[in-house]
């Protein structure tokens, strides 16, 4: 039998121990000994106390239970020990812990965090554990028990079976307003206004459309009476284009601010954060839902330098927590809720790029903080129902559900591998610019008057990105369409002046040949070039201002825009110099041996993960996004080129970056502590200081009142007494806080003046006023490490165990407590880093 030791009073500190029976299966021999029968024992239950018992071998019952406490002192002290009153209430079949909650709850609020604090990933996965193990034993009681366990079983399933079909309608709804309302800037369909110009022109019979207009779609020109060229045609669209971004932007950004401050931004950050363990109320809620999908559209069609991409993880997280709420199993329970909020990070994803498999791994990869196995396959299948639903929908109208599915029919030559590794050292870079100064500038904005003003920044940024914007037909354009445009190759079709090369088109089947660039090859070049620059720094500017934003699209851009001149130029040299070794023969003959559009999509690769820092994750969205099986090998190469130089010139990716920026507390699992402090070193408080206590039952209910105002801890220890400093357990403050005000309410003659007991007595107070039993919040057994513990212990104990704080003790005396932030802010003196820049607890 196993059994969990109960600190006594007694001064020799002697040890009970106490387990649960059923009932009637209890027998005594001659000398008074409990002997149970081996089917007979269920979980042992520390803290479970009830009446008091005057014999070691005296049932209390609680339920359907019975309690025994089994002594391994002497007769005396045996026939004196008391089992403190379990606040005078009935749980029924309840299994409970101490400090977890069984399955009712006669303490409301006990069990659950405050805001801006860190949950006990340890409590919460033991109390789910308890409740299923009570969920299974009742099986057996009746049909409607068996039927109450089936639905516990599969409850998992169903919620992330919801948030998938959730998940893809919302992607629809945001992929086809954004469409049209970024039309709607160039123009409007003159028979049906709800109509993006694509969807206009489907009706038409016309043979071909200029510049991608038909005879039913209007530009703004044409709606005056102008005709669709000239200069006044171009002055009128100018206008235009500019007055509906800044009506777009001026919307989404009064939207996030009146309702909902956290729709800002990407969100992965703080997902990252509370995926981590960390409590942000408000974050993941409806308010916050509504407006960031609206607010997504109205911000991505308003031409801004962003992307709607990560906003969708932080969409899906909300839906993932909404929904989580219909089950009480992931409502009430932090730890469990967060297993859905990595299905619903996967879902995200792959209703953003129409990447499922790509959707799982970033989520294990980029997001989660804890993804056992069963999240993985529930993940995978979110990630499923999300993309079927988006394709179902079909936003995009055609057979893929992503906007830019390319193919290439030519396969990649050895020697290009030393352009692709060329692209990721360049896409290292650029992302390390860009995040070096977007951080620089969020910090200015953070810690300046600029922040006071968010709706005029984003105002001002709108307005200076469509005036530089309009003029360069590669920037005027939908970075998803510019994207596309990049990745695509050069065909008959394409009028482009992109494909401008001397190329004799005799017929339509046969295979592209190598031709000289014409001038709007060389043109378009230095369109691109400039593209690229405006893009780097309207997108270092637009990450972090107040509208739903996100950095996908923009990194995808940037890289695409690098990789395509750098493939033009390869294609070029193999063209004037086909013979040379480096080309080993292969583009001796006349057909295209170089694939411009491939350059463009491994570039892309590079610059999101140099900036992400994904790797894995990033080439399985890459390919699922374009279809480019065969060029696994070209982009494992550049993504991790861009990784290595990335590291190499700054430590962190951009979501990192931003949660050091926050100051969220948030412990990397890849990172490495590799100094040499101890617990000791770390500890509070120091060494010689006062240490805020709790006595297990000498205290008054005045006495815990007035530690709990004359300090802001958020748990204390429990000790014996405060000479002896010998633990007993440790108590959070808001359940302390909540069980004393909820003992004046429904207890009778509780005063300043009661004791609180936390544990056993040698014998209970006598006379009035009662005392007040609380060792139902108290947890009796805490994590704890000695004071020569090395700190590299400490932190993977908290990394791996999800701790929320851990004593330290010394010969079993207490000495301290290290939590969370005390670990972090250590952490950053040893990098020599602001340690206060850690916020919250």
């Amino acid at each position: 039998m196993e059994r969990f030791p109960l600190k006594s009073s007694t001064s020799k500190m002697a040890t009970t121990y106490q387990s649960v029976y059923k009932k009637g299966a209890i027998n005594t021999n001659g000398r008074g000994v409990v002997t149970p029968g081996e089917d007979d024992m269920v979980d042992i239950t520390p803290g479970l106390q009830q009446a008091a018992a005057t014999s070691p071998t005296t049932p209390t019952n609680h339920g359907t239970f019975q309690l025994y406490e089994h002594s391994g002192r002497n007769s005396n002290a045996s026939t004196n020990s008391y089992i403190a009153q379990y606040f005078n209430t009935s749980t029924g079949d309840a299994i409970i812990f101490s400090g977890m909650q069984g399955d009712t709850d006669d303490i409301p609020g006990i069990g659950q965090y405050d805001d801006f604090h860190t949950i006990d990933w340890q409590r919460d996965i033991a109390r789910d554990r308890m409740r299923h193990r009570y969920i299974v034993k009742k099986r057996q009681d009746s049909l409607w028990d068996l039927i109450k366990g089936a639905h516990d079983a599969w409850s998992g399933w169903v919620c992330v079976l919801l948030v998938g079909v959730c998940t893809g309608v919302v992607a629809g709804v945001i992929d086809i307003g954004a469409s049209w309302m970024t039309d709607l800037k160039f123009g409007i369909c003159s028979q049906a206004f709800w109509f993006n110009r694509e969807q206009c022109c489907w009706s038409s019979d016309e043979t071909t459309f200029d510049q991608g207009n038909c005879s039913q779609w209007l530009t703004w020109p044409q709606v005056f009476g102008e005709s669709r060229e000239g200069a006044g045609a171009y002055i009128i669209s100018y206008l235009f284009y500019i007055v509906w971004a800044l009506l777009f932007a001026a919307l989404s950004a009064s939207l996030v601010r009146m309702f909902a401050p956290y729709a800002c931004g990407s969100g992965i950050p703080e997902i990252k954060t509370i995926l981590s363990g960390f409590i942000i109320r408000g974050y993941l809620g409806k308010w916050t839902l509504i407006v960031k999908v609206v607010g997504l559209i109205l911000s991505v069609s308003s031409g801004l330098s962003l992307g709607k991409e990560g906003p969708m993880v932080h969409i899906a997280s909300c839906l993932g927590n909404i929904l989580s709420y219909l089950f009480p199993k992931y409502g009430r329970n932090e730890a469990k809720k967060r297993e859905i909020l990595s299905a619903a990070a996967a879902a995200g994803v792959s209703v953003a790029f129409g990447a499922p498999i790509g959707g799982v791994l970033f989520s294990l990869e980029e997001v989660s903080y804890y993804f056992p196995l069963k999240t993985l396959w529930r993940s995978f299948f979110c990630a499923l129902i999300a993309a079927f639903i988006l394709r179902s929908i079909n936003p995009f109208g055609n057979e893929h559900s992503v906007l830019f599915f390319v193919e290439y029919n030519k396969p990649w030559i050895f020697f290009e591998l030393i352009p692709f590794v060329g692209l990721g050292i360049i896409g290292g870079c650029i992302a390390t610019i860009f995040i070096k100064a977007n951080i620089y500038w969020c910090r200015y904005r953070k810690y300046s008057k600029l922040g006071q003003y968010p709706v005029t920044e984003v105002l001002v940024v709108t307005l200076v990105t469509a005036v530089i914007a309009y003029p360069n037909p590669y920037t005027r354009m939908n970075t998803s369409q510019l994207i596309y445009l990049l990745f695509n190759q050069c065909g008959i079709s394409n009028s482009d002046p992109l494909c401008d090369y001397n190329r004799n088109f005799t017929d339509v089947n046969s295979a592209i040949e190598k031709a000289a660039a014409g001038p709007g090859v060389y043109k378009a070049i230095w369109l691109l070039f400039l593209a690229l620059v405006l893009k780097l720094v309207m997108t270092i500017f637009t990450f972090g201002i107040k509208v739903p934003c996100g950095l996908f699209i923009p990194s995808l851009a940037l890289g695409a825009i690098a990789g395509r001149i750098v493939g033009i130029g390869v294609e070029q040299l193999a063209y004037n110099y086909p013979k040379i070794w480096l080309f080993s023969g292969e583009c001796s003959t006349g057909d295209d041996c170089i694939t411009p559009g491939l350059y463009a999509m491994v570039g892309a690769a590079a610059v999101l993960g140099g900036v992400t820092r994904m790797t894995v994750s990033l080439v399985v969205i890459m390919f699922e996004l374009t279809g480019g099986v065969r060029y696994i090998v070209p982009l494992m190469a550049a993504a991790m080129a861009s990784k290595w130089v990335g590291d190499a010139l700054g430590r962190q990716g951009i979501y990192d970056a931003h949660i050091a920026l926050n100051g969220y507390p948030f412990l990397d699992s890849k990172d490495e502590f590799q100094h040499t402090s101890l617990a000791a070193d770390v500890m509070q408080p120091k060494r010689n200081e006062t240490l805020a206590v709790i006595t297990q039952d000498s205290m008054t209910v005045d006495d815990v009142e007035t530690l709990l105002k004359e300090t802001e801890h958020n748990g204390y220890p429990v000790v014996v007494s405060k000479e002896s400093q010998y633990l007993v357990g440790f108590v959070l403050r808001r359940d302390l806080n909540l069980a004393i005000a909820n003992a004046r309410r429904t207890m009778e003659g509780i005063t300043g003046q009661s004791v609180v007991v936390f544990a056993g007595m040698v014998s209970p107070p006598a006379g009035p006023p009662p005392y007040l039993p609380l060792n139902r919040i108290l947890d009796m057994a805490p994590i704890t490490v000695t004071d020569q513990t090395p700190m590299e212990t400490v932190v993977d104990m908290f990394r791996k165990l999800g701790l929320r704080q851990t004593l330290v003790t010394h010969n079993g005396r207490l000495l301290g407590v290290i939590t969370k932030k005390d670990v972090l802010r250590h952490v950053k003196q040893m990098d020599n880093e602001d340690p206060n820049s850690v916020l919250f607890n």
